[in-house]
């Protein structure tokens, strides 16, 4: 559902939140070593979410990236619509180009439930609150 680039930024996004603080920054290197990511791929998504304010980040010897009180109230859905855009769940479940309301494929109508609940949870969740159901639970990230 979610591309590599989606899954990658909310697995780091969730490290980020875990792990970082104003005090305790991690590079891009330590972030996709600790994730199985490629480095520089990563890099690249922590870059753009940064630019849009979704993590924070600090240059130099002291740098890299963490959450700051404001990132960590951001909804989910700020990170998936920066990686997948905000049609991300417009799509037809098949890849059929014509799948519509009116010409819907035999998947359709089951999906619309799913799609507008998982809309539903990213809109309402802020990454703060994915992160205390991570650390409640034995959660992989």
């Amino acid at each position: 559902m979610f591309s590599n680039s989606c899954k990658y930024a909310l697995r780091a996004v969730l490290f980020l939140a875990q792990s970082s603080t104003e005090k305790k920054k991690f590079s891009a290197k330590e972030i996709a070593n600790s994730l199985g990511i490629p480095a520089h791929f990563l890099a690249k998504l922590l870059q753009q979410l940064a630019k849009h304010d979704l993590v924070s980040s600090m240059k130099g010897k002291f740098g890299g990236f963490y959450l700051s009180p404001e990132n960590l109230k951001r909804p989910l859905i700020k990170v998936v619509e920066q990686m997948d855009g905000v049609n991300f769940m417009e799509g037809c479940v098949m890849g059929l180009d014509n799948c519509s309301d009116k010409n819907p494929c035999p998947l359709h109508e089951i999906t619309i439930v799913y799609k507008q609940g998982l809309r539903a949870m990213l809109t309402n969740n802020k990454i703060s609150e994915l992160t205390k159901l991570i650390e409640k639970g034995n959660f992989l990230v």
